[in-house]
């Protein structure tokens, strides 16, 4: 498992909003206080969507695959703020404005 304040690739899978297909998309994470989030500049992915319509998610990290539960915290600034200087550090991108996926994982997927 990645330690606290890492990143790393991990992929996501999603079941689809409209379809109930799963879908999985390797994403940039972040792991922080024990949970994985995952971010975007705009909420208009089909993988940020599909969090929103089914929490219930999947992520591979390496050669685990744990079950999960997403949650948003568009609200919290402070802590998307905190996110993107860890998924960018000292780069101008950790200024913009994002949204991000909060994910507590469950045990094995």
């Amino acid at each position: 498992m990645p330690k606290n304040g890492s990143t790393f690739i991990a992929t996501l899978t999603t079941t689809g909003r409209t379809s109930g297909r799963k879908h999985s998309k390797p994403l940039k994470a972040v792991m922080y206080n024990n949970k994985i989030y995952f971010s975007r500049h705009r909420p208009d992915s089909d993988w940020f969507k599909n969090t929103m319509a089914n929490p219930e998610v999947i992520v591979h990290i390496q050669n685990q695959k744990q079950s999960g539960i997403a949650i948003a915290v568009i609200h919290d600034t402070n802590l998307l703020q905190k996110i993107s200087d860890l998924k960018y550090p000292n780069q101008k991108k950790a200024q913009e404005k994002r949204v991000a996926v909060e994910v507590t994982l469950c045990g094995s997927g």
